[in-house]
């Protein structure tokens, strides 16, 4: 488990905390930190020993968690769920760059064949904001999200380049705290230090590796780009360029071409990936200075009515001080990367003292800072991201889905089961799945197919694939789900509803199959299709926030 930052650290001694800094937030801040952390799960025990909280405390966080839809309580195990996706979004649509140049760095991997991925500064570090990777055995796995020492990668170089004295002292400091990079859960930590002779910048003294990325540092600055030397892994190289800010020519955002020593030598990047990086970064810049001002998205709704309404049901098992601080995240977004203290308290419905004690808050955490060029105004910061986007960021459909095909499961008392039509369209295959205790029972294993036409399940997705000429799927676009009464056995009837994505389009279908000498047909349209259309509608909503600024594969 990685070391806490002295931000935790102080918040749990009671030392060098503000006054007015709300104790449930900071504490609940850690609780979730630990858990991205971890990959997303860890037990009540292990937050305990994690964070530093009485057990007590953590599961009163937790609960408030759960009550938010940021996690799941599963067995034993507390969960991250997509829900805390949501705090995570909200910096990236502020900060608008994944939106505006996402497409030309999915573009620039396509052309190249090589993952690319766009990077910002955060402190003396960097952090990822878009990936797009291949999938091949040998593959990057960085998330969005992650956040790496500056010292280790090529975009640190480009951003140092404009580093104050200010910013060079504070990245001297960190480096002396953790030499060893433990803090940094992304990327392995350094070896113990080598003998002072050795310059890599990899291991070697705290002076050896000043040094080297001085160097670095110096020729960024003078070529315009970076070249990382398996600085983070051995195999591991990229070629760097800066996209600049058309109003102030500061680096906004750093893209990278990343691969491995077995197809690039470092040596050859700039001749090989270099000059297509830089045209991709000039469209990129071009694409800054022609974008359109944002439109302010809806504003979050009756947000402090809901926490009042929370405390009351669950009582001291909530803690609306969490919740409510928390909250204060999500009033930013598109079109409102800068908000005042005014600006806050009317887009969450909280009283100006609650939204002026939470802001304070997360400023302390590093979550906000003093917006530039606003006086007065705050804006979230990259570290925002650390609160569980990481280990959700590379999620997949079947995944959303199998605690929603669960719950369904269990609340019907059948089985239920996500599938996808094939690429050619005339099968079916089965994602993700959960069964039920029956004797006599459906029970088909993940990645089966079954023939399309023959099923709710690929019914409900031929329907939705253009004007459906049979009348079997011309009823089930109309109504909107498939029922199939012994077609494909006898005996096995289903219903199936469809799942759609961002843009409306069904990307799979949710169904729940029975014996017939168990209900009608009008049982399963009365009794089974509300509850399987609830659950399409809770995988919906957890796949539209998972895949607003990443890829969801579907299998």
């Amino acid at each position: 488990m990685p070391a806490m930052t002295a931000v935790e650290a102080g918040a749990r001694a009671g030392a060098g905390v503000p006054a007015e800094a709300v104790g449930p937030l900071v504490r609940g801040v850690g609780v979730l930190r630990r858990l991205a952390e971890a990959g997303g799960t860890l037990s009540p025990s292990a937050l305990e020993r994690a964070t530093g909280l009485a057990r007590s405390t953590v599961d009163r966080i937790t609960a408030t968690l759960a009550r938010m839809g940021y996690v799941r309580l599963d067995g034993r195990d507390v969960v991250l769920t997509p829900g805390v996706l949501e705090l995570g979004n909200a910096y990236l649509a502020a900060l608008r760059l994944p939106a505006l140049l996402g497409a030309r760095a999915d573009a620039l991997a396509d052309e190249l064949d090589e993952s690319v991925s766009l990077a910002v500064a955060d402190r003396d570090g960097i952090r990822f904001i878009h990936q797009a990777t291949r999938r091949r055995a040998l593959s990057v796995s960085f998330r969005i999200g992650d956040l790496l020492p500056a010292e280790r990668t090529a975009p640190g170089a480009l951003f140092a380049t404009e580093w104050t004295e200010r910013d060079w002292a504070r990245w001297r400091t960190r480096r002396a705290e953790d030499p060893r990079d433990t803090a940094f859960p992304a990327v392995p930590p350094r070896p113990e230090p080598a003998p002072a002779h050795d310059t890599t910048g990899t291991t070697g003294t705290a002076a050896a590796v000043e040094a080297a990325f001085a160097d670095r540092v110096g020729a960024a600055r003078r070529d315009g780009w970076a070249v990382d030397d398996q600085l983070i892994e051995p195999g591991l190289v990229a070629v760097s360029a800066p996209v600049r800010d058309p109003r102030t020519g500061r680096v906004a955002c750093v893209a990278s071409v990343v691969s491995h020593t077995s197809r690039h030598p470092a040596a050859e990047l700039p001749a090989a990936l270099l000059p297509r990086l830089r045209t991709a970064v000039a469209a990129m810049e071009a694409d800054l200075r022609t974008a359109p001002p944002p439109e302010p998205g809806p504003a979050p709704a009756g947000l402090a009515t809901w926490t009042t309404a929370s405390k009351q049901e669950l009582g001291r098992d909530f803690v609306e001080s969490l919740a409510r601080g928390l909250t204060v995240l999500t009033a930013f977004g598109e079109g409102c990367p800068a908000l005042s203290l005014t600006d806050v308290a009317r887009a969450t419905g909280l009283p100006r003292a609650t939204a002026r004690r939470a802001l304070l808050t997360h400023e302390y955490l590093g979550l906000v800072a003093a917006a530039p060029h606003e006086d007065r105004a705050f804006a979230l910061t990259p570290r925002v991201l650390d609160l569980g986007f990481p280990p959700l960021s590379r999620t997949t459909l079947p995944r959303l889905a199998e605690p929603h095909l669960r719950v369904l499961a269990d609340r019907v008392r059948e089985p239920a089961a996500l599938a996808v039509l094939t690429t050619d369209g005339t099968e079916i295959q089965y994602t993700a799945g959960a069964g039920t205790g029956g004797v006599l029972t459906v029970r088909i294993p993940v990645g089966a197919r079954l023939p399309a036409a023959a099923t709710s399940l690929g019914r409900v997705l031929l329907a939705d694939t253009g004007t459906p000429a049979v009348p079997e799927l011309a009823e089930a676009r109309a109504r909107g789900y498939a029922l199939v009464d012994e077609e494909l056995e006898s005996g096995l009837r289903s219903v199936a509803v469809p799942v759609r994505d961002r843009t409306g389009r069904a990307v799979a279908a949710v169904n729940v199959a029975t014996h017939a000498a168990r209900r009608s047909l009008e049982d399963c349209v009365e009794h089974l299709l509300p509850a399987l259309r609830a659950t399409a509608d809770d995988i919906q909503r957890d796949l539209h926030r998972a895949s607003r600024f990443t890829k969801v594969p579907t299998t």
